[in-house]
């Protein structure tokens, strides 16, 4: 080994095989199992005290380190290295005979290899295994995958943590439980049974349907898609069915002695012409005024659990449940704030006075966190604690950056004091009619010095006594249909509901957008997802039901929490439940497949037609015939521009990865470059902000595009 540098700190770097280890013998080390390179990074780091060596296997870092005179390896996976597959390579439809196979092995997942071969090999020089991947049912998933199926162990400790501070590790290293989370595990292999069951069974019975009809589109369904596409679209139905009804309000401008001028107004809207007679009549009189004052308090904002956190961060930075998602686990990975898949909104007992004077060094507002004790919510999680900042610094991107601030804005309010406010109403009582106004003054901002508030001030006069009815002013307007939801109200909708869980709730509404069942951010439900819905309703509606989804929930937390005394017994009663109900679905479903199949290609018909319009960009520069349109090529599972005019004309254009579409403005035309003045795209992918680029390869901003990327990777390698 070449010799170290004095700096304790200091790495060692080598491209070398597992087996030139110079320490630790066959057999007689202790691995450590992480769900992802950086929290192998982390726990390496703080467990050793930044003694660890680092070494590269076929350019996947592992750690080793001694503690204590034990001892350690620590490998990764990246995320999940197995994934459920059928056995029969035949869609037969049902399907149940499934296994857990390597995500190597399928297309798309072929970089897991490398991970998979370090941790197998990091294994063979081990006798005894913790796992540290997240502490949740996925997280549970994950490590107990690799202990059985990579290091063929039958158990393995436990590591619990929070947050990815030495401290905690350090802490939780101590206090290892004697055995995996066994609860966590069997409900999350139950869990992913039972989604393959009934997404894939179902989803291949609506294409089987669709097919027969003549038509095709990648269709999905499942145990929660169902009932949340059957949300939206009850909503779609009252807004489309809406009928805009007139009512009216009533204003009066009125005066006081001292010329004190203010409008109040009638409280209740009118909703029959007739009636507005009685206050046509007020106009002239005179009524009689009575202001009343109270102070009041505005309580502070309580801790964010997950669902908490992305609905804010939608309101208040515009970041998608999606967006938020993805920078909240980036920022944990990187040490700055705890663990984000969480229910909880209660903060654990821990240095608070630390954390606020670390933060205290980039944000003046903690002046104001002058509360000992945090506030706290209803809901409580026995895995984490509500999401809070850990005090530690580090580099942020800036979507991170943004919501890192959301995120630490919220805790130091939780430590304010209440916001004390002066509320005023005026109440103008005129021949028995009663009319309001409302102000408010705030005295002592207090926790809304740190956090957003949608409390305004207001300010009124303070009027008693007799007053004159100078102004009478009646609005007429329309009834509005209600609200569609947006990604941030439908997940918290869905956690109202019971439906689904806070990891995979991101999931649904991504996959929602995906099979083209809603668009935009208003979500409003394209043709083919109502068409879907009715269908489902007419000759399934088992499918769309809150209940059977709910009662699974609540018997799949019944084994997370361990409630019952045989975990794997319970397991396969659920399945065996599982595999009669849809199998019963299946026979319904093909019975009324005709009938399925002709409603769903009508729609899917639309769809495409609608897709193709939108599709179109600009004449083809090259043939000037046809138009050059938005392609997808199945083999490569990427999309490109190609000339309508195929195959007389063969002009391509390559795009960058993702899901694309066209930039419209909001009269749904195309947005130019300014540069070149080609139509805009947009390239959308899983935890990146949604990109608008242009697609003309010999374009000015491409062409700094290019040089950046170059930049990128020349500092990448060096680095």
């Amino acid at each position: 080994m070449p010799k170290t540098s004095k700096s304790k700190k200091e790495k060692i770097v080598k491209e070398m095989k597992l087996e030139k280890t110079e320490k630790g013998g066959k057999n007689n080390a202790t691995l450590i199992i992480t769900e992802k390179p950086q929290a192998a990074a982390k726990i390496a780091a703080a467990l050793s005290s930044g003694k660890e060596k680092i070494y590269k296997e076929n350019g996947i870092n592992w750690y080793e380190f001694e503690k204590l005179g034990e001892h350690f390896l620590v490998g990764c996976a990246v995320g999940h290295l197995f994934g459920i597959a059928q056995k029969n390579m035949k869609a037969n439809i049902p399907e149940f005979d499934v296994f857990w196979k390597p995500a190597y092995e399928t297309k798309g997942g072929e970089y897991t290899k490398r991970y998979f071969d370090v941790l197998k090999k990091l294994c063979k020089k081990s006798d005894k295994f913790i796992v540290a991947s997240d502490y949740d049912v996925e997280g549970e998933v994950i490590g107990w995958n690799v202990v059985r199926f990579i290091c063929g162990q039958k158990d393995a400790y436990r590591a619990k943590f929070s947050s990815l501070t030495k401290e905690e590790l350090e802490k939780a290293f101590d206090n290892l439980a004697g055995s995996l989370n066994w609860g966590a595990a069997l409900a999350g292999e139950t869990r992913h049974y039972l989604d393959w069951f009934y997404g894939i069974n179902l989803s291949r019975a609506l294409m089987r349907a669709l097919s027969k009809a003549g038509g095709f589109r990648i269709l999905s369904i499942g145990r929660v898609q169902g009932p949340a596409l059957s949300i939206l679209a009850e909503r779609e139905k009252k807004i489309k069915n809406f009928q805009a009804e007139p009512f009216w309000e009533i204003f009066l401008q009125v005066q006081d002695i001292n010329k004190n001028k203010v409008e109040v107004k009638y409280p209740k809207e009118i909703n029959k012409k007739p009636d507005l007679l009685k206050f046509k009549q007020l106009k002239g009189k005179k009524g009689q005024a009575e202001t009343i004052i109270k102070d009041e308090e505005i309580k502070q904002p309580i801790p964010f659990d997950l669902t908490t956190l992305q609905t804010e961060a939608y309101r208040w930075i515009g970041m998608s449940p999606k967006q938020s998602m993805a920078n909240a686990q980036s920022l944990y990975l990187k040490g700055l704030i705890s663990y984000p898949r969480t229910s909880s909104q209660e903060y654990p007992e821990i240095d608070y006075e630390k954390i606020l004077r670390n933060l205290s060094k980039n944000f003046t507002i903690v002046k104001y966190a002058v509360n000992k004790k945090p506030t706290r919510g209803k809901k409580t999680d026995p895995a984490h604690p509500a999401i809070y900042p850990t005090g530690e610094s580090g580099k942020m991107n800036e979507f991170e950056k943004k919501l890192y601030d959301l995120i630490v804005k919220r805790f130091i309010s939780c430590f304010c004091k209440e916001a004390k406010i002066e509320s005023k109403r005026i109440i103008i009582d005129v021949s028995g009619l009663k009319f309001h106004a409302n102000g408010i003054l705030i005295k002592e901002k207090n926790w809304m010095s740190v956090y957003p508030s949608s409390t305004k001030e207001a300010k009124i006069p303070t009027i008693n006594g007799e007053v004159d009815i100078n102004e009478l002013r009646i609005e007429e307007k329309m009834t509005q249909p209600p609200k569609r939801y947006s990604p941030a109200s439908l997940m918290r909708e869905l956690e109202k509901r019971n439906l689904g869980t806070k990891a995979t709730r991101t999931g649904i509404v991504d996959t929602l957008f995906s099979r083209d069942y809603v668009e935009g951010k208003s979500m409003e439900v394209t043709e083919l997802g109502i068409k879907l819905v009715d269908t489902l309703k007419k000759y399934s509606s088992v499918i769309l039901d809150e209940g059977l989804t709910r009662t699974m929930e609540k018997e799949l937390e019944e084994i997370e929490m361990a409630r019952k005394k045989d975990l794997k017994k319970e397991e396969e009663e659920m399945l065996e439940k599982a595999r009669k109900d849809i199998t019963k679905i299946i026979k319904d479903m093909e019975k009324n497949k005709d009938k399925i199949g002709a409603g769903l290609n009508n729609a899917n018909k639309d769809m495409w037609e609608k897709q193709k319009e939108e599709a179109k960009l600009q004449e083809c520069p090259e043939c000037k015939k046809g138009n050059l349109e938005i392609k997808f090529a199945p083999r490569f599972k990427r999309y490109f521009i190609g000339c309508s005019n195929y195959p007389e004309c063969k002009a391509t254009f390559s795009l960058r990865p993702g899901l694309i579409r066209p930039a419209f403005d909001k009269d749904k035309k195309n947005i130019l470059c300014e540069e070149c003045g080609w139509p805009l795209l947009i390239s959308i992918r899983q935890g990146k902000k949604p990109w608008r680029f242009c697609f003309n390869p010999s374009c000015a901003s491409n062409a700094e595009w290019e040089k950046r990327k170059e930049e990128w990777k020349k500092a990448h390698l060096k680095s």
